[in-house]
Protein backbone atom coordinates (compact mmCIF):
# COMPACT_ATOMS: atom_id res chain seq x y z
CA UNK A 1 0.00 0.00 0.00
CA UNK A 2 1.09 3.56 -0.76
CA UNK A 3 -0.19 6.71 0.91
CA UNK A 4 -0.64 9.83 -1.22
CA UNK A 5 1.23 12.82 0.21
CA UNK A 6 0.76 15.41 -2.55
CA UNK A 7 -1.02 16.13 -5.82
CA UNK A 8 0.69 18.77 -7.96
CA UNK A 9 -0.93 20.03 -11.17
CA UNK A 10 1.58 20.17 -14.02
CA UNK A 11 -0.09 21.08 -17.34
CA UNK A 12 -3.75 20.70 -18.44
CA UNK A 13 -5.18 17.29 -17.47
CA UNK A 14 -1.83 16.29 -15.97
CA UNK A 15 -0.66 16.01 -12.38
CA UNK A 16 2.18 14.52 -10.34
CA UNK A 17 1.07 12.21 -7.54
CA UNK A 18 3.60 11.57 -4.77
CA UNK A 19 3.35 8.69 -2.31
CA UNK A 20 5.09 7.47 0.82
CA UNK A 21 5.24 4.02 2.38
CA UNK A 22 2.95 4.00 5.45
CA UNK A 23 5.64 1.95 7.23
CA UNK A 24 8.24 4.64 6.63
CA UNK A 25 10.31 2.35 4.42
CA UNK A 26 12.49 3.87 1.70
CA UNK A 27 11.89 3.19 -1.99
CA UNK A 28 14.46 1.38 -4.15
CA UNK A 29 14.22 1.31 -7.94
CA UNK A 30 16.10 2.23 -11.10
CA UNK A 31 15.46 5.57 -12.80
CA UNK A 32 13.08 5.00 -15.70
CA UNK A 33 11.15 2.08 -14.20
CA UNK A 34 7.37 2.00 -13.69
CA UNK A 35 4.67 1.25 -11.12
CA UNK A 36 1.29 -0.41 -11.61
CA UNK A 37 -1.49 1.13 -9.52
CA UNK A 38 -4.81 -0.43 -8.53
CA UNK A 39 -7.31 2.40 -9.01
CA UNK A 40 -10.98 2.52 -7.98
CA UNK A 41 -13.23 2.39 -11.04
CA UNK A 42 -16.95 2.31 -10.29
CA UNK A 43 -18.80 0.47 -13.02
CA UNK A 44 -15.78 -1.60 -14.08
CA UNK A 45 -15.50 -5.36 -13.39
CA UNK A 46 -14.30 -5.79 -9.83
CA UNK A 47 -14.63 -2.07 -9.23
CA UNK A 48 -10.96 -1.41 -10.01
CA UNK A 49 -8.61 -0.97 -12.95
CA UNK A 50 -4.84 -1.49 -13.07
CA UNK A 51 -2.83 1.18 -14.82
CA UNK A 52 0.91 1.41 -15.39
CA UNK A 53 2.80 4.69 -14.94
CA UNK A 54 6.47 5.51 -15.31
CA UNK A 55 8.03 6.85 -12.13
CA UNK A 56 8.93 10.50 -12.63
CA UNK A 57 10.83 10.91 -9.36
CA UNK A 58 14.44 9.86 -8.81
CA UNK A 59 15.73 6.96 -6.70
CA UNK A 60 18.20 9.46 -5.29
CA UNK A 61 15.23 10.87 -3.32
CA UNK A 62 13.95 7.63 -1.73
CA UNK A 63 11.51 8.88 0.91
CA UNK A 64 8.71 9.34 -1.63
CA UNK A 65 7.87 8.00 -5.07
CA UNK A 66 6.07 10.03 -7.75
CA UNK A 67 4.18 9.22 -10.92
CA UNK A 68 3.06 11.88 -13.38
CA UNK A 69 -0.10 11.05 -15.30
CA UNK A 70 -1.97 12.70 -18.15
CA UNK A 71 -5.65 11.95 -18.72
CA UNK A 72 -6.71 11.25 -22.29
CA UNK A 73 -10.27 11.55 -23.57
CA UNK A 74 -10.99 7.89 -22.78
CA UNK A 75 -9.03 7.67 -19.52
CA UNK A 76 -10.65 5.87 -16.61
CA UNK A 77 -7.95 5.37 -13.97
CA UNK A 78 -6.06 8.60 -14.56
CA UNK A 79 -9.31 10.56 -14.72
CA UNK A 80 -10.34 9.13 -11.36
CA UNK A 81 -7.02 10.11 -9.81
CA UNK A 82 -7.21 13.66 -11.17
CA UNK A 83 -10.75 14.08 -9.87
CA UNK A 84 -10.56 12.19 -6.57
CA UNK A 85 -7.08 11.33 -5.27
CA UNK A 86 -6.06 13.48 -2.31
CA UNK A 87 -3.29 13.42 0.32
CA UNK A 88 -3.96 10.83 3.00
CA UNK A 89 -5.68 8.36 0.67
CA UNK A 90 -4.08 4.95 0.12
CA UNK A 91 -3.68 2.87 -3.03
CA UNK A 92 -2.30 -0.55 -3.79
CA UNK A 93 0.80 -0.64 -6.01
CA UNK A 94 2.73 -3.38 -7.82
CA UNK A 95 6.39 -2.96 -8.74
CA UNK A 96 8.62 -1.13 -9.45
CA UNK A 97 9.61 -2.96 -12.63
CA UNK A 98 10.79 -2.32 -16.17
CA UNK A 99 13.86 -2.45 -18.39
CA UNK A 100 13.85 1.12 -19.70
CA UNK A 101 16.66 2.59 -17.60
CA UNK A 102 20.18 3.86 -18.04
CA UNK A 103 21.21 2.63 -14.58
CA UNK A 104 23.66 0.08 -15.99
CA UNK A 105 24.77 2.12 -19.00
CA UNK A 106 28.48 2.74 -19.55
CA UNK A 107 27.83 5.66 -21.92
CA UNK A 108 29.22 9.12 -21.21
CA UNK A 109 26.84 10.99 -23.52
CA UNK A 110 23.07 10.63 -23.70
CA UNK A 111 20.31 11.80 -26.01
CA UNK A 112 16.84 11.71 -24.44
CA UNK A 113 13.97 12.15 -26.92
CA UNK A 114 10.38 12.23 -25.71
CA UNK A 115 6.92 13.46 -26.57
CA UNK A 116 4.18 14.50 -24.16
CA UNK A 117 4.09 12.50 -20.94
CA UNK A 118 6.81 10.26 -22.38
CA UNK A 119 9.06 12.78 -20.68
CA UNK A 120 8.59 11.07 -17.29
CA UNK A 121 11.36 8.42 -17.48
CA UNK A 122 13.74 11.02 -18.94
CA UNK A 123 12.99 13.29 -15.97
CA UNK A 124 13.75 10.46 -13.57
CA UNK A 125 17.05 9.54 -15.25
CA UNK A 126 18.20 13.16 -15.58
CA UNK A 127 17.33 14.01 -11.97
CA UNK A 128 19.16 10.92 -10.72
CA UNK A 129 22.36 11.80 -12.58
CA UNK A 130 22.03 15.44 -11.45
CA UNK A 131 21.60 14.46 -7.79
CA UNK A 132 24.55 12.08 -7.92
CA UNK A 133 26.81 14.85 -9.15
CA UNK A 134 27.72 13.03 -12.35
CA UNK A 135 29.65 14.81 -15.09
CA UNK A 136 26.55 15.22 -17.25
CA UNK A 137 26.41 15.32 -21.03
CA UNK A 138 22.72 15.06 -21.86
CA UNK A 139 20.83 16.50 -24.81
CA UNK A 140 17.23 16.51 -23.60
CA UNK A 141 14.60 16.85 -26.37
CA UNK A 142 10.89 17.02 -25.60
CA UNK A 143 8.05 17.55 -28.06
CA UNK A 144 4.68 18.98 -27.03
CA UNK A 145 1.57 20.49 -28.55
CA UNK A 146 2.24 23.97 -27.14
CA UNK A 147 4.85 25.55 -24.83
CA UNK A 148 2.28 25.62 -22.01
CA UNK A 149 2.00 21.81 -22.29
CA UNK A 150 5.70 21.04 -21.75
CA UNK A 151 5.72 18.97 -18.57
CA UNK A 152 8.51 19.72 -16.03
CA UNK A 153 9.78 22.68 -18.07
CA UNK A 154 10.58 24.85 -15.04
CA UNK A 155 12.21 22.02 -13.10
CA UNK A 156 14.36 21.07 -16.07
CA UNK A 157 15.40 24.67 -16.64
CA UNK A 158 16.26 24.96 -12.95
CA UNK A 159 18.61 21.96 -13.15
CA UNK A 160 20.08 23.11 -16.47
CA UNK A 161 20.84 26.52 -14.96
CA UNK A 162 23.05 24.92 -12.31
CA UNK A 163 25.13 22.45 -14.30
CA UNK A 164 26.60 22.85 -17.79
CA UNK A 165 25.79 19.34 -19.04
CA UNK A 166 22.00 19.48 -19.55
CA UNK A 167 21.16 20.85 -22.99
CA UNK A 168 17.39 21.40 -23.25
CA UNK A 169 15.63 21.46 -26.62
CA UNK A 170 11.85 21.84 -26.85
CA UNK A 171 9.77 21.34 -30.01
CA UNK A 172 6.14 22.50 -30.19
CA UNK A 173 3.50 22.07 -32.86
CA UNK A 174 2.16 25.58 -32.36
CA UNK A 175 2.76 28.53 -30.02
CA UNK A 176 0.40 29.63 -27.28
CA UNK A 177 -1.82 32.55 -28.19
CA UNK A 178 -0.34 35.96 -27.40
CA UNK A 179 2.94 34.37 -26.34
CA UNK A 180 5.80 34.41 -28.90
CA UNK A 181 7.76 31.18 -29.25
CA UNK A 182 11.33 31.40 -30.55
CA UNK A 183 12.26 27.73 -30.27
CA UNK A 184 11.75 24.81 -32.62
CA UNK A 185 8.31 24.43 -34.15
CA UNK A 186 6.75 21.66 -36.24
CA UNK A 187 7.22 17.90 -36.33
CA UNK A 188 10.50 16.52 -35.00
CA UNK A 189 12.68 15.42 -37.92
CA UNK A 190 16.21 14.63 -39.09
CA UNK A 191 17.15 18.26 -39.66
CA UNK A 192 16.14 19.23 -36.14
CA UNK A 193 18.10 16.28 -34.75
CA UNK A 194 21.25 17.38 -36.57
CA UNK A 195 20.89 20.92 -35.23
CA UNK A 196 20.07 19.91 -31.67
CA UNK A 197 22.70 17.18 -31.26
CA UNK A 198 25.35 17.38 -34.00
CA UNK A 199 27.24 14.55 -32.26
CA UNK A 200 24.22 12.23 -32.10
CA UNK A 201 26.30 9.36 -33.51
CA UNK A 202 28.34 9.40 -30.29
CA UNK A 203 25.36 9.31 -27.94
CA UNK A 204 23.22 6.60 -26.39
CA UNK A 205 19.60 7.31 -27.25
CA UNK A 206 16.54 6.79 -25.05
CA UNK A 207 13.14 7.47 -26.58
CA UNK A 208 9.61 7.46 -25.17
CA UNK A 209 6.34 8.65 -26.67
CA UNK A 210 3.40 7.51 -28.79
CA UNK A 211 4.23 4.67 -31.18
CA UNK A 212 4.12 6.79 -34.38
CA UNK A 213 6.50 9.27 -32.75
CA UNK A 214 8.99 6.58 -31.76
CA UNK A 215 8.78 5.06 -35.24
CA UNK A 216 9.61 8.45 -36.77
CA UNK A 217 12.58 8.86 -34.40
CA UNK A 218 13.91 5.40 -35.26
CA UNK A 219 13.59 6.07 -38.98
CA UNK A 220 15.34 9.42 -38.64
CA UNK A 221 18.24 7.87 -36.73
CA UNK A 222 18.55 4.84 -39.02
CA UNK A 223 18.48 7.11 -42.07
CA UNK A 224 21.39 9.08 -40.64
CA UNK A 225 23.52 5.98 -40.06
CA UNK A 226 23.03 5.71 -36.30
CA UNK A 227 24.07 2.43 -34.66
CA UNK A 228 20.66 1.17 -33.49
CA UNK A 229 22.32 -1.05 -30.88
CA UNK A 230 22.64 2.21 -28.92
CA UNK A 231 18.92 2.97 -29.21
CA UNK A 232 16.43 2.17 -26.43
CA UNK A 233 12.72 2.86 -26.31
CA UNK A 234 9.83 2.52 -23.88
CA UNK A 235 6.29 1.76 -24.93
CA UNK A 236 4.16 4.84 -24.29
CA UNK A 237 1.10 2.74 -23.52
CA UNK A 238 2.42 -0.47 -22.00
CA UNK A 239 5.95 -0.49 -20.52
CA UNK A 240 7.55 -3.93 -20.64
CA UNK A 241 8.82 -5.81 -17.60
CA UNK A 242 10.97 -8.53 -19.15
CA UNK A 243 13.15 -8.82 -22.22
CA UNK A 244 10.77 -11.43 -23.65
CA UNK A 245 7.96 -8.85 -23.69
CA UNK A 246 9.89 -6.34 -25.75
CA UNK A 247 8.21 -5.93 -29.16
CA UNK A 248 10.06 -6.76 -32.34
CA UNK A 249 10.85 -3.61 -34.31
CA UNK A 250 9.94 -4.29 -37.93
CA UNK A 251 11.25 -1.03 -39.34
CA UNK A 252 12.18 -1.01 -43.01
CA UNK A 253 15.88 -0.22 -43.40
CA UNK A 254 17.09 0.04 -47.01
CA UNK A 255 19.96 -2.34 -47.76
CA UNK A 256 22.68 -1.47 -50.28
CA UNK A 257 23.07 -5.19 -51.04
CA UNK A 258 19.41 -5.56 -52.05
CA UNK A 259 18.36 -4.58 -55.55
CA UNK A 260 15.24 -2.69 -56.54
CA UNK A 261 13.66 -1.61 -59.81
CA UNK A 262 12.06 1.71 -60.71
CA UNK A 263 9.90 2.11 -63.77
CA UNK A 264 9.51 5.72 -64.88
CA UNK A 265 6.13 5.29 -66.58
CA UNK A 266 5.87 8.56 -68.49
CA UNK A 267 9.36 8.22 -69.96
CA UNK A 268 9.20 4.46 -70.48
CA UNK A 269 12.55 3.99 -68.74
CA UNK A 270 13.34 1.28 -66.18
CA UNK A 271 16.32 1.52 -63.82
CA UNK A 272 17.78 -1.22 -61.64
CA UNK A 273 19.22 0.26 -58.45
CA UNK A 274 20.05 -0.59 -54.85
CA UNK A 275 17.48 0.01 -52.11
CA UNK A 276 19.75 2.68 -50.67
CA UNK A 277 19.47 4.76 -53.87
CA UNK A 278 16.78 7.40 -53.88
CA UNK A 279 14.20 7.77 -56.62
CA UNK A 280 15.77 11.14 -57.44
CA UNK A 281 19.27 9.65 -57.80
CA UNK A 282 17.91 6.83 -59.97
CA UNK A 283 16.15 9.33 -62.25
CA UNK A 284 19.28 11.40 -62.68
CA UNK A 285 21.29 8.25 -63.37
CA UNK A 286 18.81 7.34 -66.10
CA UNK A 287 19.11 10.78 -67.69
CA UNK A 288 15.71 11.98 -66.47
CA UNK A 289 14.95 15.27 -64.81
CA UNK A 290 12.91 15.57 -61.64
CA UNK A 291 12.89 19.18 -60.40
CA UNK A 292 14.48 19.33 -56.94
CA UNK A 293 15.63 21.86 -54.40
CA UNK A 294 16.82 21.03 -50.91
CA UNK A 295 17.28 17.23 -51.37
CA UNK A 296 16.46 16.84 -47.66
CA UNK A 297 12.70 16.35 -47.86
CA UNK A 298 11.92 19.91 -46.80
CA UNK A 299 10.93 21.99 -49.82
CA UNK A 300 8.66 19.52 -51.62
CA UNK A 301 9.95 20.45 -55.09
CA UNK A 302 10.60 16.83 -56.07
CA UNK A 303 7.09 15.54 -55.34
CA UNK A 304 6.02 12.88 -57.85
CA UNK A 305 3.15 10.41 -58.09
CA UNK A 306 3.86 6.78 -57.24
CA UNK A 307 1.50 4.49 -59.11
CA UNK A 308 2.76 1.08 -57.96
CA UNK A 309 5.06 -0.55 -55.42
CA UNK A 310 6.42 0.62 -52.09
CA UNK A 311 9.07 3.13 -51.04
CA UNK A 312 10.66 3.93 -47.71
CA UNK A 313 10.34 7.70 -47.27
CA UNK A 314 11.81 9.69 -44.39
CA UNK A 315 10.95 13.29 -45.10
CA UNK A 316 11.35 16.48 -43.09
CA UNK A 317 7.98 18.11 -43.58
CA UNK A 318 8.00 18.69 -47.33
CA UNK A 319 4.87 16.66 -48.04
CA UNK A 320 1.43 16.50 -46.42
CA UNK A 321 -0.33 13.41 -45.12
CA UNK A 322 -3.08 14.00 -47.68
CA UNK A 323 -0.54 13.89 -50.51
CA UNK A 324 0.99 10.71 -49.10
CA UNK A 325 -2.44 9.07 -48.94
CA UNK A 326 -3.01 10.15 -52.55
CA UNK A 327 0.14 8.28 -53.59
CA UNK A 328 2.68 11.10 -53.84
CA UNK A 329 6.27 10.78 -52.64
CA UNK A 330 9.31 13.02 -52.39
CA UNK A 331 11.86 11.59 -54.81
CA UNK A 332 14.84 12.97 -52.88
CA UNK A 333 14.16 10.97 -49.70
CA UNK A 334 12.31 7.89 -51.01
CA UNK A 335 14.11 4.55 -51.33
CA UNK A 336 12.53 1.91 -53.58
CA UNK A 337 11.56 -1.42 -52.03
CA UNK A 338 11.21 -4.09 -54.72
CA UNK A 339 9.53 -2.89 -57.91
CA UNK A 340 8.22 0.67 -58.02
CA UNK A 341 6.51 2.75 -60.69
CA UNK A 342 6.37 6.55 -60.72
CA UNK A 343 4.91 9.09 -63.11
CA UNK A 344 8.12 10.63 -64.48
Amino acid sequence: MLECVSVVPEVPNTASFSFKAPSGALFSYDAGQFLTLEIPAPGQPGGVVHRTYTISSSPSRPRTITITAKAQADSIGTRWMLDNLQPGMRMKAIGPAGLFTNAASKADKFLFISAGSGITPMMSMTTCMYDEGQDLDVVFINCAKRPSEIIFRQRLEQMASRVPGIDLKFVVEEPDRYSPWTGYQGQFNQLMLGLMAPDYLEREVYCCGPEPFMTAVREALAGLGFDMDNYHQESFGAPVETAAEQPELDDVIPDDATSAEIHFATSGVTAKVAETDTVLAAARGAGLNIPSGCTFGVCGTCKVKKTAGEVHMVHNGGISEDDIEAGYILACCSNPIGKVEVEV
